[in-house]
């Protein structure tokens, strides 16, 4: 299987290359040039797998002879091996017809553990083969720095560079973070936000000369494919255990960066019979006022009490143009240059290709806690910010009750202490292998919001 570039220019590149690339060269993402097809009989003959070997059914077309069958259910069988819950991604049912699909099983409790994980032992086994060192540079909202420092830190082939914004994420992501003394683990407060971030790694991966001789950027971010890939499992895995694929499942994913919705997007096209999938945003909207009313303005990026989604610049979005205007590179890199000046329009015929599959709603932090209150009351079920946002979602916009709704849960709530306070409910524990992370020492980097300096930072530390 070849991967292309959405905006055209770039060469197609193997599985093990494009896992390596991150960000194509003319500055869009890749996408597998064709999906991987699967009947209703096959799928059904899926029922009752554990996750790791539906993992395999589902990933095996993609790697498509990249890995061994055994190499692959090795990397498979390793990622899920430290999460706590034998079902590696439960549902719990909050209501009539309506689940939970919680995602926080993994050793950083959020749903980043199911991609991230997977993605540190591929790199790692994919390094060792090639004998080669690669950077990781990543940005974060919160919580994909944890996850890929948790899914790399003992890879001795990678030394990986996480950037955060300064005060504005929340103490307990900012600690999972920053408490990892390996050496290959450095961590960056940027002085800026989440998409001040983002756009420094973008801008990095397009220009690496900062890099030593023999060295290359390799992404952690959703732009890497293999993220998406992983992340496309579990839509599978709740739609056969609430009956599919004889019956119909929705979906409600609260999400900023688009790139957890898009694996669900895929999985539908793939075969698996999902009727709704709703977008679920907070203040910071962009992805809600899109699908809503073709409207992708950039405004002022606002901080939130559910951080990991405070996102202006939705970089998985661009994989869904690319699919809803027939992979036209060349319209996509229009689009592109539109945005740039702070607004791009979409043509009536794909609005109406998004509207067809995607619904959308946005919470802000007043209603979020509302939720989370009420959730509680009624059924002592504890949401964290971000899933409390996907469950009021759920519940306004869903067609109805007859199709099984499952909302992600995409962090613990033990990560968001101050909702949880605001919400008038007790600061929950932190799961047992965390009970001591706030004694933990930190080691972090505070650096202003200028790329040289960062870029200086990187050159400094590589080993």
């Amino acid at each position: 299987m070849k991967y292309i570039s959405t905006r055209g220019e770039a060469p197609a590149l193997s599985f093990e290359d494009v896992v390596l690339t991150g960000l194509a060269t003319d500055g869009g993402l890749y996408i597998p040039e064709t999906l991987p097809q699967f009947s209703q009989k096959q799928i059904a003959s899926w029922a009752g797998l554990s996750y790791q070997d539906l993992a395999f059914n589902v990933i095996a077309p993609f790697v498509d002879g990249a890995l061994t069958d055994t190499e692959l259910k090795n990397i498979i069988e390793k990622s899920y091996s430290t999460f706590r819950h034998p079902a590696i991604a439960p549902l719990i049912q909050t209501g009539h017809n309506e689940w939970v699909l919680e995602l926080f099983q993994g050793p950083t409790l959020a749903f980043k553990d199911f991609a991230l994980q997977f993605l540190g032992n591929l790199l790692d086994h994919i390094l060792k083969k090639r004998d080669q060192k690669v950077v990781v540079m990543g940005a974060t909202s919160g919580d994909t720095g944890s996850a890929a420092i948790e899914g790399c830190r003992h890879c001795d082939n990678i030394d990986i560079f996480i950037l955060h914004p300064h005060n504005r994420v929340s103490d307990v992501q900012r600690k999972q973070m920053t408490s990892v003394l390996a050496d290959n683990v450095h961590n960056i407060a940027l002085e800026g936000n989440f998409d001040d971030c983002q756009n420094m790694v973008k801008a990095s991966f397009r220009d690496q000369s900062f890099l030593p001789d023999g060295r290359q950027l390799v992404a952690v971010n959703s732009i890497n494919w293999a993220r998406i890939m992983a992340q496309i499992v579990y839509y599978f895995y709740a739609a056969l255990a609430l009956g599919g694929p004889h019956r119909n499942i929705s979906f409600s994913v609260p999400t900023g960066n688009f790139g957890d919705i898009f694996a669900g997007y895929l999985a539908k096209k793939m075969g698996l019979p999902i009727d709704q999938l709703i977008v679920a945003t907070n203040a910071n909207d962009i992805l809600h006022r899109c699908i809503s009313n073709n409207d992708h303005s950039k405004k002022e990026l606002m901080h939130s009490l559910s951080p990991s989604m405070d996102i202006m610049v939705s970089s998985n979005f661009e994989r869904l143009l690319f699919d809803a205007y027939g992979n036209d590179g060349a319209a996509i890199r229009q689009l592109m240059e539109d945005f740039k000046t702070g607004s791009m329009k979409l043509s009536d015929t794909v609005m109406e290709k998004i509207q067809s599959h995607f619904g959308s709603y946005r919470l802000d932090d007043d209603a979020m806690i509302r939720v989370i209150a009420e959730v509680f009351d009624k059924t002592e079920y504890l949401l964290d910010p971000h899933t409390a946002i996907g469950v009021e979602a759920a519940r306004k916009v869903r067609d109805g009750v007859d199709v099984p709704m499952v909302c992600l849960a995409t962090a613990h709530p033990a990560k968001f202490g101050e909702a949880i306070q605001k919400a008038g409910l007790q600061d929950p524990d932190l799961p047992h292998h965390m009970v001591d992370l706030f004694e933990r020492e930190e080691r972090y980097q505070v650096l202003t919001n200028d790329i040289s300096s960062v870029q200086q930072f990187i050159q400094s530390n590589i080993r």
